[in-house]
């Protein structure tokens, strides 16, 4: 099959229905373009693990608090389709504003614990946009594995428990986030960094590691290691802390004291430009 781009979901609906007729397993990776080495890195697993890969590209309204930071978010569609077509990609979903949200809708998703700390604080109603767009793309793709990265834990923790609460028929599929030689994390906001601005942003992966080996070398209490956090980020002036966490890798909730598997979690602003990054780390 080659790549194909649709627009609308009754057509979306109608290509896969044929490939799974004919029995192929449906793979889908959810994006909102601007696609990168990370994307590659998901569409490749789909590929490997799937006969029908469908990639959506959709910048969701309604997961941005921020209304500069949707209309700054770059939308690059012909790049994306030509970095599709080579890695084995065979449907592009890229549907409108209106085909995704009927005017007036009123429906959306709300996932409780997972969802209130960290970027739940820092970023109201974000979570509720991200798993209300999962949910419709979930439901008129229907595949049988969807891919998401390590980088975004806590959207794919919120994405987990709501594929479990609601009983999507989905496998759920995390990937490790790809990293720039220096440990940046890819991003699509990463072009919107300015040269020094991007010497800088190595800040937030440099605090990760530091926490990390804190907690090798024994170090159990949190609080300790929020205070390791601010010393680092000290070091790039450019660079301001939004927050820094120690948090239950399934709830996504802060802990105080360390006694098994944490995930550190932080976001910085460099100008204009959030970033976010995070690790596992054995207690």
């Amino acid at each position: 099959m080659s790549l194909v781009t649709l627009r609308t979901i009754t057509e979306l609906r109608a290509r896969v229905g044929e490939a799974r007729g004919a029995g192929a397993v449906i793979g889908a990776v959810p994006t909102m373009g601007a696609l990168h080495a990370g994307h590659g890195s998901l569409i490749e697993r789909a590929r490997a693990e799937c006969g029908c890969v469908v990639v959506t590209v959709f910048v969701n309204p309604t997961q941005f608090n921020e209304p500069a930071d949707y209309t700054k978010y770059p939308r690059t569609l012909e790049a994306d389709l030509a970095f599709c077509e080579p890695r084995g990609v065979d449907i592009v979903f890229a549907p409108s504003e209106a085909e995704m949200y009927s005017a007036g809708a009123q429906t959306f998703v709300n996932v409780g614990e997972v969802a209130e700390f960290m970027e739940g604080q820092f970023r109201p109603g974000h979570f509720r946009g991200v798993a209300t767009v999962v949910a419709k793309l979930l439901h008129v793709v229907a595949p049988d594995r969807a891919y998401f990265g390590e980088k975004d834990a806590q959207q794919l923790a919120v994405i987990r428990r709501m594929v479990a609460d609601l009983n999507f028929p989905v496998e759920i599929v995390e990937v490790a986030t790809v990293r720039e030689p220096d440990g940046l994390a890819l991003s699509s906001r990463n072009a919107r960094l300015s040269p020094d601005q991007r010497r800088q942003a190595v800040a937030l992966y440099q605090v990760l590691l530091a926490a990390r080996s804190r907690i090798l070398d024994g170090e159990r209490v949190a609080g300790e290691l929020k205070h390791l956090a601010a010393e680092v980020i000290a070091r790039y002036p450019a660079v301001r802390l939004e927050y820094f966490e120690v948090a239950d890798p399934i709830r996504m909730a802060p802990v105080e004291n360390i006694t098994g598997p944490v995930r550190l979690a932080g976001a910085i602003r460099l100008g204009d430009v959030r970033l976010i990054d995070n690790l596992l780390a054995s207690g």
